[in-house]
């Protein structure tokens, strides 16, 4: 593989998987132009240099340099050591502070960055993230999210399938935390592996069996979130009859169970978060939330929400494809990553992320997709061939 330094001159698009990729490929990072046209506030943002040092604290030799103004940096990857790992995302000093703007941002935001990276280090990951939970899945996705659909991604790559390598990656949210304020803290756990052995293919997307979620409300009365659930329930159930969504209350901030679980932060909200599971294993998601700084107090009922995350669920459903448009990226990179053997995965529409993603595999790891459209299923059919990627940081102990 190719130690030759990546570059990028348009700033910070793509900041996370453009580090992970590096770290990945071993090849140092150059970006330049980093919001250099923003004359306020040029270079990199608050929550961007927050995951710089987070990575600093999962990796050993990594160097970061960062001109004056923050516009340029220059990232020479170190070695994935993994760990016991505790980071605080910054979250604004007060509720007065605008959480739509680009300088905060959710742990789910770290979460879905780091995730490619876990199964890579010398030790399991076991990271704490303590921040804002929930409220900003306009933005960012939220743990619930990640947890229902990227992580069985990984679970039918072989990660944690070996009883020896531990147990199964898992997301935990041990206190709840909404935007704006946040005070939230959820915990990672992933085991380490030598090698994935088994290359995804995931084409056959088979017909929708059942419907779950959960709706989350933070210091607001008990009864919104069930107004929510309810309506949800009332429009999917045009769909099919086996519909469970599941209400979660926190109402208090010291509340919490013997096993230190419970309780939420300072700031009120509502989120839901809803999968479908297919006859063939298959979890199509998605999630919205209340967000408070597009909403004013009582514009928008539990009813209004309920029935919107009802509907963008039944879209991705149209969609078609094995996986939802908010883990194409996540899949992709695992794909490349995967066995010296095609993977191959059906999509229902893909996204524009994921578009400038492939670009980007292209350009580190020199892995070119095959995408061929399926007029029939209105679907779209991406394969490749692994690059048998191994586990340095385990293989040298």
């Amino acid at each position: 593989m190719s130690t030759k330094t990546i570059k990028f001159d348009d700033g910070a698009v793509q900041f996370r998987q453009r580090l992970v990729v590096s770290i990945l490929s071993h090849r140092p990072l150059l970006l330049r132009n980093i919001r250099a046209d923003d004359l306020e506030s040029p270079g990199l943002r608050e929550h961007e240099a927050s995951f710089l040092r987070l990575l600093d604290s999962m990796t050993n030799g990594s160097t970061f340099e960062i001109n004056a103004t923050g516009t340029q940096l220059r990232f020479k990857p170190g070695v994935l050591i993994g760990g016991e790992i505790v980071h605080t995302c910054p979250v604004p000093e007060s509720a007065d502070e605008n959480i739509s703007s680009p300088r905060y941002t959710s742990v789910g935001w770290f979460l879905e960055g780091l995730l490619p990276l876990a199964p890579f280090g010398k030790d399991p990951l076991h990271l704490t993230l303590e921040g804002i939970t929930d409220g900003t899945c306009d933005i960012d996705p939220s743990p619930d999210y990640i947890a229902t659909s990227i992580l069985p991604i990984f679970l039918r790559l072989g990660i944690g399938s070996d009883a020896d390598e531990g147990p199964p990656p898992s997301i935990k949210v041990n206190r709840r935390g909404a935007a704006p304020l946040g005070g939230g803290e959820v915990v990672f756990t992933c085991p380490i592996i030598k090698e994935i052995n088994v290359p995804l293919d995931l084409t056959e997307p088979g017909k929708i069996k059942r419907v779950r979620g959960t709706v989350v409300s933070c210091r607001i009365p008990p009864s919104s979130a069930a107004r929510a659930a309810h309506s949800a329930k009332g429009l999917l159930h045009r769909l099919l009859p086996d519909v469970w969504i599941h209400t979660d209350t926190h109402s208090s901030s010291g509340k919490k169970n013997s096993n230190g679980v419970g309780g939420c932060g300072p700031s009120p909200g509502i989120s839901l978060c809803l999968a479908a599971e297919t006859t063939n294993g298959i979890i199509l998601a998605s999630e919205t939330c209340l967000n408070s700084s597009k909403y004013s107090r009582g514009s928008l009922l539990p009813e209004d929400l309920g029935v919107k995350g009802a509907a963008m669920l039944l879209d991705e459903i149209r969609k078609g494809g094995c996986v939802d448009t908010g883990a194409q990226s996540t899949a992709l990179l695992m794909m490349c990553l995967g066995p010296e053997d095609v993977s191959r995965i059906r999509v229902g529409t893909l996204s524009q992320y994921a578009i400038v993603s492939l670009r980007l595999l292209k350009k580190a790891f020199d892995v070119e997709f095959k995408v061929k459209a399926d007029n029939d299923s209105k679907s779209v059919v991406l394969s490749c061939l692994g690059t048998g990627y191994r586990n340095m940081a385990r293989a040298s102990t």
